[in-house]
Parts: C-alpha cells; sequence; structure tokens
C-alpha cells in the first residue's frame, strides 16, 4: 500500500508535463498497448498465448491498466494512484488460477511494467530538454507507476488465493486438473480416471472448444450449446471443462463424433462459436482431438467473428501452412499479389472456384449466385494476380484458404 502522506507532490511545472504525457497516451496507446502485449504473449507454444481466450482476456487487462494510470494522472498529476482491481484484472486472474497459470499473471504484469516504462521514458524525452525538470519528471512517474504495479498485483495476489480457495473445494476444479495431467501426456490409470471423469476414456473422442468472444458471457448459455453438440453425435452426455470464465473444453465420445452439429444445432445466443478437433481413439485420442480443435480456434479467432463452426479436417492443410506465420505471409503475398487484399467477393469466388474443381457452374451453385458474376469475378480476379492462373491452382488456393481462415496480413485491408 503507498503511503499517501509521505508522498511529495511534482512542481507545477512537472505536473503539467506529466498530465501532457498521460494525455499523449490516452489519445494513442495503441503502439503502446502492441508493444505490452508482445512481449506477454511472446512464445506462440506459450499456454496462454495458444489460447485466444486467455491471450484477449490479457489484452483487455493490459489495456485496463494503461488506461487506468494514465486517466489517473490527467485528473491529477503525479497523485498516487489507486490499485485497478477493476472486472478485467480479476476475470484474467480467475481464469489463469482454473488453468493452473497464477504466476504467469504477476509475471506478465512485471513485463508490463518494464514495457511501459520504457515508453514512458523515451515520451518524457520529448516532453522536455530542461535537465532539472526531466530528474523530476522521471522519479516522480517512476515512482508513481512503480507503486501502481505494485499495489494491483498485490490486490491479484489476494485474489488469487480466494479463487485457490474456492476451486480447490470444486469438482470444476479437480475434473481441470486431472484432464490437464493427460493433456501433458502424464501417465493415469485409464480406468480411475475414466471413472472420476464419468467419462469413458477407452473408445473415441471428438474434442471441441465452446466459447464466445464476450468477456461475460453466461457459462450456462456455453453449458447449453455443448448439450446440443452431445445430442447431435447421439445423445451421449459430453465430458465439459471449464476452461475459463468465456471457454468450456468438451469431449465427445463415440465414433460419429459430432459430424451431424452445423451452426443452427447450437443453442444459444450467435456470439457462441465452436471449433472441433478429428474424431480419434483412446487415450493419445483425447489429447490429439483437444490440441487440434486448439489450432482450429487460433485460426478461427484470426479470421474474425463470421464463422461460428469449424472443422479441423477444414483447417488442417492452413494450421500447417501457418505454423510459421512470417514465412505464410510472404507466401500469400508473393502468390496472390495484388489479390490478397481485394474485394473479399473476388477472393471467396475465386477461393470456391478451385474447390469446386476449377467449375464454375459448380462455384455458382455453392456461391447462390449467377455462372456469370462468377465468370466476371475471375476474369477481375485474374488481373491482379501476379501470374497467370494456369498451372498455379494449388499454391493459389492454399494461399487463398489461408486468407480465408486466418484474415488479411498485417499491413493489409
Amino acid at each position: 500500500m503507498v503511503d499517501h502522506g509521505s508522498w511529495t507532490r511534482p512542481s507545477p511545472r512537472v505536473a503539467e508535463l506529466i498530465r501532457t504525457g498521460a494525455s499523449l497516451l490516452l489519445e494513442a496507446p495503441d503502439e503502446v498497448f502492441a508493444e505490452v502485449d508482445a512481449a506477454i504473449l511472446s512464445d506462440p507454444e506459450h499456454p496462454i498465448a495458444s489460447d485466444p481466450v486467455l491471450a484477449a482476456a490479457v489484452r483487455r487487462s493490459n489495456r485496463a491498466n494503461l488506461v487506468h494510470w494514465a486517466t489517473a494522472n490527467v485528473h491529477d498529476p503525479g497523485a498516487p494512484v489507486a490499485a485497478n482491481l477493476g472486472p478485467e484484472t480479476l476475470a484474467i486472474a480467475r481464469d489463469l488460477v482454473r488453468r493452473g497459470l497464477a504466476d504467469e499473471a504477476l509475471r506478465g504484469y512485471r513485463v508490463g511494467q518494464n514495457v511501459g516504462w520504457q515508453r514512458w521514458m523515451a515520451l518524457a524525452f520529448e516532453l522536455t530538454s530542461d535537465a532539472g525538470e526531466l530528474r523530476e519528471l522521471l522519479a516522480v512517474t517512476a515512482r508513481s507507476i512503480f507503486a501502481f504495479v505494485d499495489a494491483t498485483m498485490a490486490g491479484i495476489a489476494q485474489q488469487i488465493e480466494r479463487e485457490r480457495d474456492q476451486l480447490t473445494r470444486g469438482t470444476h476444479a479437480q475434473r481441470l486438473e486431472l484432464v490437464s495431467l493427460i493433456l501433458e501426456g502424464a501417465p493415469v490409470a485409464l480406468d480411475r480416471a475414466s471413472t472420476r471423469l464419468g467419462y469413458a476414456l477407452d473408445r473415441s473422442h471428438t474434442a471441441a472448444i465452446v466459447w464466445s468472444d464476450r468477456p461475460d458471457a453466461d457459462p450456462a448459455v456455453l453449458e447449453q450449446a455443448a448439450e446440443a453438440l452431445g445430442r447431435a453425435g447421439g445423445g451421449a452426455r459430453p465430458l465439459t471443462v471449464l476452461a475459463s470464465a468465456s471457454a468450456l473444453w468438451v469431449w465427445i465420445s463415440g465414433a460419429d463424433g459430432a459430424n451431424g452439429a452445423d451452426a443452427g444445432a447450437l443453442d444459444g445466443p450467435a456470439d457462441v462459436r465452436v471449433a472441433f478437433g478429428p474424431t480419434l481413439e483412446g487415450l493419445a485420442g483425447f489429447r490429439r482431438s483437444h490440441l487440434d480443435a486448439l489450432a482450429t480456434q487460433r485460426l478461427m479467432h484470426r479470421g474474425g467473428g463470421h464463422l461460428r463452426l469449424a472443422r479441423y479436417d477444414d483447417v488442417q492443410v492452413v494450421a500447417l501452412a501457418t505454423h510459421d506465420e512470417e514465412r505464410a505471409d510472404e507466401f500469400v503475398a508473393r502468390t496472390l499479389g495484388e489479390l490478397a487484399a481485394a474485394p473479399p467477393d473476388l477472393r471467396e469466388t475465386t477461393r470456391v472456384y478451385l474447390r469446386e474443381g476449377q467449375s464454375a457452374t459448380r462455384a455458382a451453385r455453392v456461391l447462390f449466385t449467377h455462372r456469370n458474376t462468377v465468370l466476371a469475378r475471375l476474369a477481375r480476379a485474374a488481373s491482379l494476380l501476379p501470374a497467370p492462373l494456369e498451372g498455379r491452382g494449388l499454391p493459389v488456393a492454399l494461399a487463398l484458404e489461408i486468407v480465408h481462415w486466418r484474415g488479411t496480413s498485417p499491413g493489409q485491408t
């Protein structure tokens, strides 16, 4: 806690510099946000960075913290800033505890503090060249930033302990702990694990991620969607694990999986989304299907919110082709040229045309449009490609699938 009584206020001139700098942060915060996010989510294989729901929650928390500190210093420059224990901050702490990643919550604050401080120092040197003013400005704001982060981390640590205490007494925590061990490849007794989960592990499984992009999603709605998937897969009750406040891990038993499920079969609001893994056998299949469902979810998240349901079989090639994102971006730009940033209807028509064996008639049927419209779009698309389509159907089709599932590359519209 900050001792407000011993807090030395800045001089009027430095107070005004702090207000100006904080206002600049609030006017154009995206670059700072991007730097903090990149530092915390730098490892794409990390459990947080690889989970779109957790990564989005971390980004919201980063933004809430920066805006909280900057807003306080616009209103009262250099004064102590109260800990930010708002809903975004407490929600990510709760979700990380549920996933056994509580230490990452605290580590992320230190990483964010370091990046934010470096950015603030660079801004301070732009605000004044007077050595005395600069010395006071940096001293006051260093104390402010570090005290704010310390106070917030102390509040988060208390929240973590409360969540741990609650979760250790709940069945959700026990189920998540056992499932996490299985997913990590730990040796588990099949019969005992099946009994504890109430779900037979010695058969075929189809994993799914049921989630909402809304941070305030109702868990009951997600459960209803999971039940609908179970009914579509033959009526067996699925295994569900609460992975975060707005995401469920689901497994559907049986060789048919949820092959009959489509977006129309889902219960609940339209913002509930589902990513399926393949149907695979046994304990190894339980794990592999879940990892593939996560890969599908990541691609759906990158592509925006227009897709409500997707299967790994639909995205497998794209998932493999985009493992190295920088090389994938280069491949798309080199293969598609101007078509990569062309109107979506041109890309989609060309993609469907190639998927339908380069048949304009079948493409028109799939797209619910006239064949002449398809031919006109194909002609426009061909004029944007860097080389003729003939003999290049495979690379162009792959590049279009990457854009379809992942969205356009950075810097493109």
